[in-house]
């Protein structure tokens, strides 16, 4: 199979530029090294400071598909791709991921302090993450589609609806027309029949991924209904269907994520949208 880049093209220079061309050939890739890439992409400060070993026992996948993956987007060899990812944390600012390690670490600290404490830095961790990564464009184009849609949509399940729940009590308060898909009586699909292109959704889901929010995100799409996504992966299955999406992860604290920045994203696109709508109102008066 010939590298993605093409034969003698330069390897991208950046994490920005990997991840771009990575999402745009994930299809094209075997399993293993789709597998690899996934892992990269969701996890690049584990890239950056792992060895080959560490990294390829984490993302359940041999030392040798990760030089693969290195050689198939034109990298010298692992080492060569791991610059790319050691380059990302160079740049960024404030590191709040040592800072939260420095917290696990610390041996002073009572039981209960570094819980709290852990629990803290994970959440500014998820926040500054977001805020680092996203595009002022793309959540102005996603206020744009939600604010122009007669009703909003909300899908999520599990962990996820926590956001769409109080995503319904804001807009109610903010005299936004939704429709929370959350029924008891298992007639969540027939209730997503009813949308139409005027309106939009906006679905949330994050891995292992709630098949029953996939199965609503793709009938949206199928009846031509705007499609904006909260999901944690490039390779999502939640990417492809949107009409746009953002990429929130979660930083994690003894294994336990919290919906930190999702939370913060999701008010402020409740609170834009509001805004949106009254100056909209406002020009046509």
């Amino acid at each position: 199979m010939p590298d993605v880049n093409q034969t003698g093209a330069a390897p991208p220079a950046d994490f920005e530029s990997l991840k771009a061309q990575v999402v745009g050939n994930h299809v094209k890739l075997p399993k293993r090294l789709k597998q690899a890439a996934a892992y990269a992409l969701e996890n690049p400060d584990e890239i950056a400071f792992g060895t080959a070993a560490s990294i390829a026992q984490a993302a359940c996948v041999q030392p040798s598909t990760l030089v693969r993956l290195a050689h198939q987007f034109g990298y010298d060899g692992f080492s060569h791709f791991q610059t790319i990812f050691k380059e990302r944390l160079r740049l960024r600012t404030p590191s709040y991921e040592e800072r939260l390690t420095q917290i696990e670490k610390s041996a002073d600290a009572a039981p209960e302090a570094a819980l709290l404490h852990g629990f803290f830095g994970a959440a500014r961790s998820s926040i500054a993450r977001m805020e680092e990564a996203i595009r002022e464009e793309d959540f102005k184009r996603a206020i744009e589609v939600l604010g122009a849609a007669e009703t909003i949509y909300l899908i999520a399940k599990r962990r996820s609806y926590a956001l769409t729940a109080h995503l319904s009590y804001a807009f109610s308060k903010l005299g936004i027309r939704h429709q929370l898909v959350a029924s008891a009586n298992g007639v969540d699909m027939e209730t997503v029949q009813f949308a139409r292109p005027e309106d939009a959704a906006l679905a949330i889901s994050f891995s292992p991924y709630a098949a029953e929010s996939l199965d609503h995100a793709r009938a949206l799409h199928a009846q031509g209904v705007p499609l904006v996504s909260i999901t944690d992966s490039a390779f999502s299955p939640l990417a492809s269907i949107s009409t746009l999406w953002f990429e929130v992860a979660e930083a994690d604290f003894a294994g336990f994520r919290s919906l930190s920045a999702s939370m913060a994203l999701t008010m402020a696109l409740s609170v834009g949208i509001a805004e949106y709508r009254r100056h909209q109102q406002n020009d046509t008066e």
